[in-house]
């Protein structure tokens, strides 16, 4: 054994005791000094500290891959392997003697330990189990025991997302690391990751984020357990067990020790415990941990450092020789004594080792460190070209190294790429610092550092990218802090916190960033809502003073303000008084909400008020008693759309009184409706349909047709009530707007629904129909269509008078309403209001009316008396549906005949006048004529005749109007002479044959609607 020089000291202790920074202080008290440490991160963290203390010019660093050696150097500060042991300091200090018990690096240590004194003093710092063998090693050393400085206690296992903040989670694979630090990126934020592998760059810029608190949690191998001093409280172990290069073995209680050892720096307590599928540890593992009390290293690893360079043969023989003492052992084959073997086992290698020199330079090139590990034979290629060359050359060619560091010289890629290119790089910074290797020693020392450095920032930027979210870690660290935190809100409602974007503020809610993961949305999402509670508020004042222009109903009832959602109605004690849910973050102030939810009830309450005006002054008239009470209740209640069958029998006990006041109101008496005529318009609804769905607890609510239809498709799966609400009749594969289908009605009755009737171009226009479709419409009135073919009639002249709009104001088209219906005469349309009054009871109000029947006389007086009202002033009439050419002269009327363009558009045109009910002869006479001039083909038209065959609808109309043989005669319309409810007349009235006239009667007084001459007026003209 070496005969020590000056004192040698051991330093013996746990971690946390203060060794390393007793061998600093003890160096910088000599003139020169060396001390050696286990890591290449640990070498440059000692290198700052003294450089920062006695200035760069003194101080150098000395590692495989990094050299920085001032002209002045005092201090060396170096890895185990790289010092300088024979120049001759007066200090030198060897940390982590304990290593020399491993497997792999022991050798070294024990060489050091064995052989490398300081002039005036040494210091070997460890843990105690070396003490023992330390004593019997190295005569006349001294021993100090330091004790811990604080305490560390096991806690047993933790989930990873409830590790407490400035903990490190230790793992022993890449993979898991990187596993474990992705999880806590999503839990907790991020975390740094510190591994062996890293280069010294990239090391201090992820333990930066660390200590500065960008993040709370560590992934590390067991390289923090070698004297990196961080600021941790907590260690998890990942796992127990470690592939130490050739086998997978669980990690003596000592190591786990050293690593468990980081927690709890200088006097603050420390824990440590397990996490993920890592096996607990036993009692046995817990006590020697917290006590410090580990069984002693019995054996150290040894190799031969009086190597013989006569012959490779002779070299290997050396090193393979075995210890001369029986504490020590010969180390396992070594990767450069691997690459040694395999090297000379190649026969050109053979051919160029000549002599002791070849021998020596052969041993250096292998000693290059296997960086890549990519595969043994992969490295020993590498080593045998590089002695090539330096055999060969005496110098590795410069364009071959600048290739080769080209090809690694990118920056781009993902984690594993840049790594790769790390330990490539590593390679040839290690080649860099032979000086007898290349040409320009400095330039590539210099090259190779400045690529290293390159891809040690991107790497720490993929790292970082990957496994911190800087967003969730900065508001989680401001939370913890209690810090008052400040949002911003654009125009555009993004909201960032802290300068970083978490989500929307749509309307009063706060949409989450869609890009955030479900881990980190609870964090974001606390922060986000206590920074935007002072925005919130001033949006709740915005809103409140917003004008009504700016907040709008949609058809499902959602209550929107511009663009945003704020509230939505659900029902309430009636349709017309639905509940408002205000749109607002639960999380938020409840005044916002209170403030949300007044502004839009007030909002509500007018748009009700505004639209539906004439309805809440009929349910606030006070004068309405009895029965025009009840009607009209029952007509609130139905929104303003109410069928007649549903209130028949109320309508006809109403006396002409009270139907003056319903009419006050803008009530309207329809044949098939009772409605409010303002209300029909597209504002009114679209809000009444909305107020309907909502008390009728649709889930989907249809939406309103397109303003301006006269007729619409059948809405396929309508709900019951629909139509009616929409302001529609449902008839056949269309639905008719109820104020149209009155006037329709009104044409029906001049008609012999009995004997049969075609289309007039009136009905058409007014329907905007083809004849197909107003065939459909009809049938679903309860009309028989019979479909037919006759020769094509001229038109002789145009017709005498135009149908009116179907979007022509009442005041405009009741005067030619009454001119369309022979019963006009009857004592209907043209009587005074007093005189029609009179006539408000028909045989309608004897039951409920039948949609699909015609009119009778006394139901023409009712329809007369109460004409109908077209709204027209917002809802402007669609234009027409396209006819057939063969029926274009009945669709477009005498409209045509009046237009001077008309007759110059096509011959056909002079035709389009015919109406439907011409005369035989004059239809006989225009066939003739077209067929004289044009024999060989002549035109002919479809044709359809309409005859009243209702169907049977069950027990909603008394049976004996529909009884065979009854009053309503088998086709369910009056025998002439039959008395309503009575028994069948003869056809006589006292006896005496009822002659009908071709004129209808003069009218003496008004005609009692329940009387049965009633009946017998409208068909006095058909006889």
């Amino acid at each position: 054994m070496a005969v020590s020089q000056g004192t040698v000291t051991a330093v013996l202790g746990p971690t946390n005791t203060g060794k390393t920074h007793y061998a600093i202080e003890r160096m910088l008290g000599h003139r020169t000094g060396v001390i050696g440490l286990p890591l290449r991160l640990l070498a440059r963290e000692v290198y700052d500290r003294i450089k920062a203390i006695r200035g760069p010019s003194v101080v150098a660093l000395v590692t495989g891959e990094e050299r920085i050696v001032p002209p002045r150097t005092q201090y060396w500060v170096c890895t185990v392997e790289a010092m300088p042991v024979g120049i001759g300091a007066d200090f030198l200090a060897v940390d982590e003697i304990q290593l020399c018990a491993d497997l792999d690096r022991g050798h070294v240590f024990t060489d050091r330990l064995l052989n490398a004194r300081g002039l005036h003093e040494t210091l070997f710092l460890g843990a105690a189990t070396m003490r023992a063998r330390i004593a019997s090693l190295v005569p006349g050393v001294q021993f100090t025991s330091r004790s811990r400085f604080s305490k560390l206690t096991y806690t047993g296992a933790r989930k990873i997302s409830r590790m407490p903040a400035r903990s490190a989670v230790v793992a022993f694979s890449v993979d898991n690391v990187y596993a474990i630090a992705e999880l806590l990126r999503r839990q907790k934020g991020g975390a740094a990751v510190v591994m062996g592998a890293l280069s010294p760059r990239t090391r201090n810029a992820q333990v930066e984020l660390y200590q500065n608190g960008d993040v709370d949690h560590l992934v590390a191998t067991d390289a923090i357990g070698m004297g990196l001093n961080l600021d941790i409280k907590h260690v998890a172990f990942a796992g127990t067990a470690k592939f130490d290069g050739r086998r997978t073995r669980h990690l003596m209680p000592n190591e786990l020790a050293q690593i468990a050892g980081r927690a709890g720096r200088f006097t603050t307590d420390g824990t440590f415990g397990v996490t993920g599928e890592a096996p607990p540890f036993d009692e046995h593992e817990i006590e020697a941990i917290e006590e410090h009390r580990f069984a002693p290293v019995r054996r150290l690893q040894w190799r031969n450092d009086r190597l013989e360079f006569g012959t490779p043969e002779r070299l290997i023989a050396s090193l393979e020789q075995p210890p001369g003492h029986e504490e020590l052992v010969r180390a396992r084959e070594a990767d450069d004594l691997a690459t040694l073997k395999t090297l000379w086992r190649m026969p050109e290698m053979r051919d160029r080792v000549h002599g002791a020199g070849d021998v020596r330079l052969l041993w250096d090139v292998c000693q290059i460190p296997d960086f890549r590990k990519l595969a043994h034979a992969e490295h020993a290629t590498l080593c045998q070209r590089i002695y090539g060359f330096i055999c060969q050359d005496g110098r590795i060619p410069t364009e071959w190294l600048a290739k080769q560091i080209a090809r690694i010289d990118k920056t781009t890629g993902d984690i594993d790429t840049l790594s790769k290119r790390l330990a490539y790089i590593r390679t040839w910074t290690y080649v860099a610092q032979r000086k007898d290797w290349l040409d320009d020693t400095g330039h590539w020392r210099d090259e190779t550092r400045a690529v290293e450095d390159r891809l040690s920032d991107a790497l720490h930027t993929a790292l970082t990218q990957r496994f911190v979210d800087r967003r969730t870690s900065v508001l989680m660290r401001r939370l913890k802090q209690k810090e008052s935190l400040v949002a911003e809100v654009n125009d555009k409602g993004e909201v960032r916190v802290e300068d970083q974007f978490v989500g929307r503020l749509e309307g009063f809610r706060f949409q989450l960033d869609p890009s955030a993961e479900a881990q980190e949305a609870k964090t974001l999402r606390a922060a986000a809502l206590q920074a935007l509670q002072p925005a919130l508020n001033i949006r709740a004042d915005r809103f409140y003073n917003a004008p009504d222009t700016e907040i709008d109903l949609t058809e499902q009832g959602g209550l929107m303000w511009g663009e945003h959602a704020v509230g939505r109605l659900q029902p309430g004690a009636d349709a017309l008084s639905p509940e408002i849910v205000p749109f607002v973050d639960e999380e938020a102030a409840p005044a916002v909400a209170e403030k949300v939810r007044r502004r839009l009830s007030h909002w509500l309450d007018r748009r009700i008020a505004a639209l539906f005006e004439p309805l809440i002054g009929l349910r606030d008239d006070e004068a309405l008693q009895g029965l025009a009470r009840g009607v009209g209740f029952r007509l609130v209640e139905a929104l303003g759309v109410l069928p007649r069958a549903d209130v028949a029998n109320d309508v006809k006990a109403l006396d002409q009184d009270a139907r003056a006041l319903l009419r006050k109101h803008g009530v309207r008496f329809g044949q098939f409706t009772i409605f409010m005529p303002a209300l029909l318009k597209p504002a009114p609804t679209r809000l009444r349909l909305v107020l309907w769905g909502l008390a009728e607890k649709l889930d989907d609510i249809p939406g309103a047709p397109p303003p301006g239809l006269v007729t619409i498709p059948a809405v396929p799966d309508a709900p019951r009530g629909y139509y009616a609400m929409a302001g529609y009749r449902l008839a056949g594969q269309r639905a008719i707007r109820i104020d149209m289908l009155e006037r329709l009605a009104d044409m029906l009755r001049s008609q012999d629904s009995r004997g049969g009737f075609e289309a007039s171009a009136d009905m058409l226009s007014i329907t905007g129909l083809t004849l197909e479709q107003f065939a459909d419409l009809m049938g679903g009135l309860g009309y028989a269509a019979e479909k037919g073919e006759r020769p094509k009639a001229a038109a002789t002249q145009p017709a005498a008078a135009a149908v009116p709009d179907a979007d022509a104001a009442p005041e405009e088209a009741a005067p030619e309403e009454a001119a369309a219906g022979p019963e006009a005469a009857g004592g209907a349309d043209g009587a005074p209001a007093d005189t029609a009054e009179n006539a408000d009871t028909s045989a309608v109000e004897a039951g409920a009316p039948d949609p699909a029947r015609p009119a009778l006389a006394g139901e023409a007086a009712d329809q007369a008396e109460d004409p109908v009202e077209t709204v027209a002033a917002e809802v402007p009439e669609a234009a027409p549906a396209p006819v057939d050419s063969t029926m274009q002269a009945i669709a477009d009327g005498s409209r045509e005949a009046d237009r001077p363009e008309a007759a110059d558009a096509a011959p056909a045109a002079e035709t389009d006048a015919v109406a439907a009910d011409v005369p035989a002869d004059v239809s006989a006479a225009a066939t003739g004529a077209e067929a004289a001039t044009d024999a060989a083909a002549p035109e002919v038209e479809v044709v359809y005749t309409f005859t009243w065959a209702p169907r049977r609808r069950g027990p909603a109309q008394p049976e004996g109007r529909r009884r065979a043989g009854g009053p309503g005669g088998p086709g369910g319309k009056p025998r002439r002479g039959a008395k309503p409810g009575g028994k069948p007349g003869n056809g006589k009235r006292d006896g005496k044959p009822v002659q009908a006239k071709a004129s209808p009667p003069r009218r003496e007084k008004a005609i009692d609607p329940d009387s049965p001459f009633a009946a017998l007026a409208a068909l006095k003209e058909k006889g």
